[in-house]
């Protein structure tokens, strides 16, 4: 059987069912719009479902197709529960996104409290890892599918006063490589991308302080924050068929940080 990629348009999304996590705002907004905009049908969900209503609502409004599932990912039983309703209300699904995540604690590690460090793992470790089993057994039932990570280039560098969070991002990393030698044979692809510093609200202690922010775009040759739409460009090639060869990836849109 071939492989060969069909060039006519290889990020064509028709058909397809994907669910963003964390999506209600941020990256994984701005992620979910632009699939949307390829032809999928996007899940919006993060852990209230009112501002989920008003980003699917106007994905809706554009022509593209949208629906909500709340879950918080820090929560076994929602995880659950979200993969029952996609395959009742879907029998599928295409391409999950794991965006959502949480970073409580900005300090010096030493002084990282039992609370903030649970959660931080609960999110970030635990929860993405049982996304990803879930997502990839329903994909696999179907024949393949496509699992996009998002960790941070903290995983790779850690940042100064995150360091639980890093840590649960370096995490996300190594867990993406082991999904995808292991859910390769199930043509599942599972990637992960490493954003450096955007403008978000679940950035804004760094972005929004002057000092830090100064110290932060000393390291990033490109000096300046990323805006949340020049992430969903890297995601959606690995969400498409334009990486039909790619997994086990960590792709960087950092504005070259990791290269400083």
């Amino acid at each position: 059987m071939s492989n060969t990629l069909n060039l006519s348009n290889p990020f064509d999304l028709t058909g397809k069912v994907a669910l963003v996590t964390g999506s209600s705002r941020g990256i994984g907004e701005a992620v979910a719009r632009l699939l949307a905009a390829q032809g999928a049908h996007v899940i919006i969900s993060s852990r209230k479902a009112e501002p989920c209503e008003a980003v699917a609502a106007s994905i809706r409004a554009a022509g593209g197709k949208a629906s909500v599932l709340a879950c918080h990912i820090g929560e076994m039983a929602q995880i659950d529960a979200t993969f029952e309703a996609i395959d009742k209300e879907f029998g599928r699904l295409d391409i999950l996104v794991n965006n959502a995540a949480t970073n409580p604690y900005f300090g010096h590690i030493t002084d990282t409290d039992l609370g903030a460090f649970q959660k931080t793992v609960d999110v970030n470790i635990r929860g993405y890892f049982f996304m990803c089993a879930r997502g990839a057994k329903l994909m696999a039932r179907q024949g393949g599918g496509s699992i996009i990570n998002v960790a941070s280039v903290n995983g790779v560098i850690p940042g100064m006063a995150q360091g639980i969070y890093s840590i649960t991002k370096a995490a996300v990393i190594s867990m993406t490589h082991a999904f995808a030698k292991e859910c390769a044979p199930l043509k599942v692809r599972v990637n992960a991308l490493l954003p450096g510093a955007t403008d978000t609200k679940f950035a804004s202690a760094l972005t929004a302080n002057e000092m830090i922010l100064k110290t932060v775009l000393a390291h990033v040759p490109m000096n300046r924050v990323a805006d949340p739409s020049e992430m969903a460009g890297a995601v959606l090639y690995l969400a498409s068929d334009a990486a039909s060869y790619t997994t086990g990836t960590c792709l960087n849109v950092d504005g070259g940080y990791l290269l400083a």
